[in-house]
């Protein structure tokens, strides 16, 4: 194994999970959003406002498949990274793939309480009457049975520190 792969809705721990686990491997941590908003040169929020999500996944994919390349790296992905199925066929090559869950309660309330998620992360329905929880609800009931068919694991991120995460996560590498 030379790369692994964290999925998730946002607001799970992805980053900061990724982060702790390549410290534990002695590997790298690359996050795919903070790449694509590099290479767009502005926020994922301001290429949704620019140039619509079809744009954006278009980018996505690329900045994805350049990771699949990388070796010793712990990749987060971002929530919707997912979504399409050429990217899901990497994915399922290029190596493990790990489902960072917890619930829409759970997900609401990081989201709502992380200053820069609103800046920097576009809603994600169309429908102006959907914020908060009930977005988080409708997205994830939507996006969960793709994450459980792109995931080689699962763990529960649900009030668990990321290193208790990455601990589990490293157990779970090991016994593979």
């Amino acid at each position: 194994m030379t790369r692994l792969f964290l999925i998730g809705y946002r607001g799970c721990g992805k980053s900061t999970v990724a982060r702790r686990l390549a410290d534990r491997l002695g590997w790298d941590a690359v996050d795919s959003d903070d790449e694509i908003e590099h290479a767009a040169g502005k926020s994922i929020a301001m290429i949704f406002a620019d140039d619509g999500e079809p744009a954006f996944r278009d980018l996505e994919e690329g900045v994805v498949t350049r990771l699949c390349g990388l070796e010793r790296t712990v990749v987060a992905l971002g929530g919707g990274a997912v979504l399409r199925e050429a990217t899901r066929a990497r994915l399922a090559v290029a190596g493990p793939v790990v489902w960072l869950t917890a619930p829409a309660t759970t997900l609401a309330a990081r989201i709502s309480g992380d200053a820069t998620s609103a800046s920097r992360r576009p809603n994600l329905t169309d429908l102006t009457d959907l914020t908060g929880l009930a977005e988080v609800e409708r997205v994830l009931a939507a996006r969960e049975p793709i994450y459980r068919e792109c995931a080689n694991f699962s763990v529960d991120a649900d009030g668990r520190s990321p290193e208790v995460i990455a601990e589990e996560i490293a157990g779970l590498l090991a016994g593979r």
